[in-house]
C-alpha cells in the first residue's frame, strides 16, 4: 500500500497483482473497491456518463496490462451498472418531484417555462450530491457482501456433503479450505487431494490445511485420477473464473480430472464469488489470449542439460473446462446449474459493458 498520504491507485493495484503481492481473490476485489470510491470522491464529474467514462479510462490499464485479471475488470462493470442503475432511479425521482410541484402550483405556460429552466438549474448540483451520496452507500453495502460471501457459501456445505462420502478436490483454494472445514463441524468424510502438477506445493499445502483441521485427507499424483475416481462421490474444485457460457478457466489439470468425473458419473461442483464471473467466452482464434505460459523450469528443469536445446516445453497455467462438465456452481446466492449462468450475467452486469 502507498505510504504518506499517498492514493492507492489502479497502478499500484496492477504492480501488487503482477509481482504477486496480492494471492487471495477478496484483496484484489476490495482494493477495486476502494480505488472506485477514491475516484467517486476526488475526481471532477458532473454527470454519471461522464463517471462511467472516467472509470473505464482507468480500466484500460488492467485490460492492457494484465488481459488475465478478471477479477478487477468483474468488479468494475458491476460498478458501473450500480451507477447506471443509482442515476436512472434518480434522476427519475427528482423528474416526478418536479412534475408534482409543476401540478400543484398551476402555474401559467410563460411561468411554467421560467421556472421549469430555474429548477433544473438549482436542482442539478442537488442531484449531483445525491447521486454521489447514494454511490458510495451502496459501494459500502457491496464490500459487505464482499466480506461476507465466503462465510455464506462455507454455510451451504452441510447441504452437499454428507456422512462417510468421498470428496476430490484439485491443488489449493482457500474457498474450498474453508468449506470443507465448515462441513467437518458436522461431518465425518474423506477428502482426495490431487497434487496439481507441475507446481505441486499448492496441492501438498491443501492436504497440509486439511490435515490440521481433523480431516481424513489423502494425497495423490495427477496420474492417478482416472484409477480412483470411481470410489469419489463429488468432485469440489475452484476457479480462476467462469466464462459466459459455464465454462471453466481453471488451473491445469482440472479439465482431466471434470473428464473422469463425468465418465465415472460423479457430480463436479464448482465454488466461486459472483465476481469470477465473466462475459467473456472462448473462441476457437482466441486460445492463446485464454491462456497463459508459465516458465517451462517446472516441466523440464535447467539442470536436464542439452535436452534444453531440441524440446520446446511449453507449461499452460490454465486449463478450459465446458460447461457440461461442470454439473453445479455454488456462490453466496446458492447452487446454479451452468445454465443459470446467462441470467446471473444480465443481473450482474450491464450489456455495455460487456466488452471494455
Amino acid at each position: 500500500m502507498p505510504t504518506n498520504g499517498e492514493k492507492y491507485t489502479f497502478a499500484n493495484l496492477i504492480s501488487e497483482i503482477r509481482y504477486e503481492k496480492l494471492h487471495r481473490s477478496y484483496d484484489i476485489a476490495l482494493r477495486t473497491v476502494q480505488i472506485v470510491e477514491e475516484i467517486i470522491t476526488d475526481e471532477e464529474w458532473k454527470t454519471a456518463q461522464e463517471l462511467i467514462n472516467i472509470i473505464k479510462e482507468q480500466l484500460n490499464l488492467i485490460t492492457e496490462t494484465l488481459p488475465f485479471a478478471t477479477i478487477p475488470t468483474n468488479v468494475i462493470r458491476h460498478i458501473l451498472k450500480l451507477i447506471r442503475e443509482i442515476y436512472t432511479t434518480t434522476y427519475n425521482a427528482e423528474k416526478h418531484k418536479q412534475a408534482q410541484r409543476i401540478n400543484d402550483l398551476q402555474q401559467s405556460l410563460h411561468h411554467l417555462v421560467t421556472a421549469h429552466s430555474t429548477d433544473s438549474m438549482g436542482n442539478f448540483n442537488q442531484e449531483l450530491v445525491s447521486l454521489r451520496s447514494s454511490l458510495k452507500d451502496h459501494l459500502s453495502e457491496y464490500k459487505v457482501e464482499l466480506e461476507t460471501a465466503a462465510s455464506n457459501i462455507a454455510e451451504q456445505a452441510s447441504e452437499h456433503i454428507h456422512s462417510n462420502e468421498i470428496i476430490l478436490t484439485v491443488g489449493k483454494s482457500n474457498l474450498v479450505t474453508r468449506f470443507l472445514k465448515n462441513a467437518a463441524k458436522t461431518r465425518n468424510f474423506q477428502v482426495i487431494v490431487v497434487e496439481n502438477a507441475p507446481d505441486y506445493k499448492q496441492g501438498q499445502m491443501m492436504a497440509t490445511e486439511l490435515a490440521n483441521g481433523k480431516i481424513h485427507t489423502t494425497v495423490v499424483p495427477d496420474s492417478a485420477v482416472f484409477a480412483i475416481m470411481s470410489r469419489v462421490n463429488k468432485v469440489i474444485i475452484g476457479v480462476h473464473s467462469i466464462m459466459a457460457n459455464g465454462g471453466l478457466r481453471a488451473s491445469s489439470g482440472v479439465q482431466s480430472v471434470a473428464l473422469a468425473a463425468k465418465e465415472c458419473s460423479v457430480p463436479v461442483m464448482v465454488l466461486s464469488h459472483l465476481y469470477k464471473l465473466t462475459p467473456q467466452y472462448v473462441c476457437s482464434y482466441e486460445q492463446e489470449a485464454f491462456n497463459n505460459i508459465a516458465s517451462p523450469s517446472y516441466v523440464l528443469p535447467y539442470s536436464s542439460g542439452k535436452v534444453l536445446d531440441v524440446a520446446h516445453v511449453y507449461n499452460p497455467v490454465f486449463d478450459y473446462v465446458p460447461p457440461e462438465l461442470v454439473t453445479l456452481f455454488i456462490t453466496h446466492q446458492g447452487g446454479n446449474a451452468t445454465s443459470y449462468v446467462y441470467r446471473l450475467l444480465s443481473e450482474l452486469y450491464h450489456p455495455d459493458d460487456y466488452q471494455l
